[in-house]
């Protein structure tokens, strides 16, 4: 399916048997003769800045802008240390034949640091990124500011964090960490959309080890304070992490086939020959007999969506929530899943946090969303209620309830109280909201109801009552008598429903009310 470069194709496809260095070496008998820098990173298992714009480009694409500019400083021996592009690589090419935007960090010159000079280069592309409605791609690998050049640096920083502003919801923005990324050079990859990183190779901090260690009294590491690992799973600033340089540009260029340019094009379609009427009957026997056992959610999006189609962001972050790309008949949608294997599937305030900014891309770009629920509720707790449940949890309400694009929910098993409102209900504009058969849409489970209710009963009594109350709330179809499901479907009917709602949402039209911008809680 990927359309890859000539000189790439050996060290892509002997990726799978083949050590990172022996991956990179095959790269460079395909590129050119290798320096004695270039072979010192490649032992390194790093690639160089070009290189990796090469490897993501198709080939003979890149077309590098302002490659002789020198900095100005000449104080602290500067003058003597003028390199042609001054440590940064940016300009433009194409993937998979769409156009792109892009600068690399070259930390073999003067540590990557950004100056003054290559500022204004990464400016100049972000400003026409913006203009003309393309993507834009950084490659991070730097020291952080120049030293030398003092307060000229952080105002070049701060010219690139406004550019990331403008530009939010305007064009997607994708970083990359590929190595050191500290202080202030952090915020711009924040700002953008999704922040990847390199294991074993990047880091991302504020405030380095030696200072914290100092401050804390406790001795930490580049990798335990912001390593991949740490941003992956704990902090969640990380969208994914990936093994070496190659497999990053290789996975970078599938998840930029689902983006569409800019903010004004439709969701990208790809020819596809996954038939909707493929067998998918293999969703009748996903969900468990017994209502609190566990199951993995993927098995009931694998068969929805096109082959192999899958792209998840955040896979270590709040794992009981799924969130990611997919392609149904060769469109991209976006898909946001409780994951029961996790927690029962529970929203929390890292979960409602990663939900909530995947479902505000997908509408910025017009990427229709397909929600899969199975939902007990917003997680109990005196950590939770501290730490901000409610407005964290309010910022997925918001993101839904505000989201203009096509909207698909299917409920596989349960949505229970507030949590049923959150994920995508009928009330937040739902377009197309399934339920399958034995799916359960209430307040609560029925023996909480039902001690709620009827605490003064006997056990005995309340067994029944727990029948009475499963038979009258515990099933979808007093949520389909209402109109708040449009239909209770066998789940071997959900690719197909699903394909055909895509299709006929291909041309909906729905505008919320003018306003400068909303206030989301944050």
């Amino acid at each position: 399916m990927m359309r890859r470069l000539g000189f790439a194709a050996a060290a892509t496809a002997c990726a799978a048997r083949c050590s990172t260095t022996d991956m990179v070496q095959e790269f460079n008998r395909h590129t050119h003769k290798t320096t004695s820098a270039e072979e010192k990173r490649h032992t390194k298992e790093r690639l160089t800045a070009m290189e990796r714009i090469q490897l993501f480009c198709d080939p003979g694409s890149f077309r590098e802008r302002d490659s002789l500019v020198e900095h100005e400083c000449y104080m602290f021996g500067m003058e003597k240390k003028k390199v042609a592009g001054d440590g940064f690589i940016t300009g433009s090419g194409k993937v998979f034949g769409r156009p792109v935007f892009l600068f690399s960090h070259d930390f073999a010159v003067l540590g990557g640091s950004l100056s003054g000079t290559n500022a204004a280069k990464v400016v100049k592309i972000m400003d026409e990124a913006a203009k003309i409605g393309v993507p834009l791609i950084g490659f991070n690998d730097s020291g952080g500011a120049r030293i030398q050049e003092g307060v000229n640096s952080l105002a070049g920083y701060a010219d690139i964090f406004l550019r990331n502003t403008l530009s939010s919801g305007v064009i997607p923005q994708i970083s990359v960490i590929m190595g050191p990324c500290a202080g202030g050079a952090v915020y711009s990859p924040a700002i953008t959309d999704f922040t990847f990183m390199v294991d074993n190779s990047s880091y991302m901090f504020v405030t380095g080890p030696e200072v914290v260690s100092a401050v804390g009294g406790k001795l930490v590491t580049k990798e335990e304070l912001g390593g991949p690992r740490v941003h992956a799973t704990k902090s969640g600033v990380s969208a994914g992490t990936f093994a070496n340089d190659i497999v990053a540009m290789s996975q970078l260029r599938r998840l930029y086939s689902y983006l569409p340019l800019c903010n004004r094009d439709a969701a990208p379609i790809v020819p596809s020959v996954d038939s909707r009427m493929r067998d998918v009957s293999s969703l009748k026997t996903v969900v468990p007999l017994e209502a609190k056992e566990a199951y993995d959610m993927r098995d009931a999006i694998f068969p929805v969506v096109d082959m192999n189609s899958f792209f998840e962001i955040q896979p270590q972050f709040a794992k009981n929530i799924i969130c990611g790309f997919a392609r149904v008949e060769g469109r991209s949608v976006c898909i946001i899943a409780n994951q029961p294997k996790v927690q029962a599937g529970v929203l929390d305030i890292d979960s409602s946090v990663k939900a909530a900014r995947m479902v505000r891309f997908a509408d910025a770009f017009n990427i229709p969303i397909l929600t899969f629920v199975d939902v007990p509720g917003f997680l109990p707790g005196v950590q939770q209620e501290y730490g901000g449940i409610i407005r964290h949890g309010a910022k997925l309400l918001y993101a839904f309830a505000e989201a203009t694009v096509p909207k698909i929910t299917v409920i596989t098993r349960k949505a229970y109280g507030g949590a049923y409102d959150v994920m995508s209900s009928k009330h937040l504009r739902g377009d197309s909201n399934y339920a399958w058969p034995r799916a359960e849409i209430a307040v609560m489970g029925a023996p909480g109801a039902v001690k709620l209710l009827y605490s003064k009963e006997s056990a005995e009594q309340q067994a029944e009552r727990v029948k009475e109350y499963e038979k009258a709330f515990c099933t979808p179809l007093s949520a389909a008598r209402k109109g708040f499901v449009d239909a209770v479907i066998d789940p071997s009917e959900t690719r197909l429903r699903v394909c055909e709602d895509l299709e006929r949402l291909s041309r909906k039209q729905l505008r919320n009310p003018w306003k400068k911008h909303g206030n989301i809680p944050l």
